[in-house]
């Protein structure tokens, strides 16, 4: 298995990292024709208007776009997340390029300025049942984006509860005597796609590697279908449907 790390900008030291304490040798991804060498594929978290210019000017789009309809897998974490997304809103003027394949319209600093980077503990029972260990993750959250909306063949594995202040100013609030209310509003903070992983949040910042133990097993399951489905009849392919699970280290 040969996982690549798109390495523009960013948190991609912190991706290699993480992949090396599971046993897996990561490579720097800064060229198109460095696809090719790799089954699966991690865009890391970062500056979305600065990588998204870098990799206009390396020519990676168009390779990155066909990396994603082969079917291998791609993880997009906070910044990647917004690479994947089919639509964004709340971007800078002029907007950014996107890679798309995700059926998701994501909000790119849903969460605020830098000063409003945060951590809270996520409910993730799916990864919990697939990796082991607790409940819950650790989210880093940093000037982070959310998911607004997902299409029906989008698999939600964590959201946020935000509390939203449904009153249009405490201002206007206060001079009309009115009560100020508050309502809790949940936006998704990761989502699983077919071959496509995403993540608003920092896995790779915290010691719990089981978010990249999950996308091994993406990995490792997308290839055991590939070369079982390229030994048979024409014929047949429509029965090679159920991946095969590896064996990879679960969260202690």
């Amino acid at each position: 298995m040969s996982v690549g790390v798109l390495a523009l900008q960013g948190s991609f030291n912190e991706h290699l990292a993480a992949l090396r304490r599971l046993g897996v040798k990561g490579m720097e991804i800064r060229k198109a024709e460095q696809l090719e060498h790799v089954t699966a594929l991690i865009i890391p978290g970062g500056e979305s208007t600065t990588m998204a210019k870098l990799a206009e000017y390396h020519n990676l789009f168009p390779a990155l776009r066909d990396f994603v309809k082969t079917g291998k897998p791609v993880w997009g974490t906070c910044a990647g997340l917004i690479f994947l997304a089919n639509k964004a809103v709340g971007q800078k003027s002029g907007g950014q390029e996107l890679v798309g394949g995700l059926d998701c319209t994501v909000h790119r600093n849903f969460f605020g300025s830098q000063l409003q980077s945060f951590e809270t503990e996520l409910s993730v029972p799916v990864l919990a049942a697939m990796e082991g260990g607790p409940a819950s993750f650790r989210g880093l959250f940093i000037r982070a984006p959310a998911i607004l909306e997902a299409g029906p063949n989008v698999e939600v594995l964590a959201d946020y509860s935000v509390l939203k202040d449904k009153a249009t100013s405490y201002k206007s609030s206060a001079e009309s005597g009115e009560e100020q209310t508050v309502s809790e509003e949940k936006v998704i903070v990761a989502v699983k796609q077919g071959n496509l992983l995403g993540t608003a949040f920092h896995p790779e910042l915290t010691a719990d590697t089981r978010w990249h133990s999950f996308f091994l097993k993406m990995a490792g399951e997308a290839g055991d279908q590939s070369s079982s489905c390229s030994s048979m009849a024409e014929e047949d392919l429509a029965d090679c449907q159920q991946p095969r699970p590896i064996d990879l280290p679960i969260f202690q």
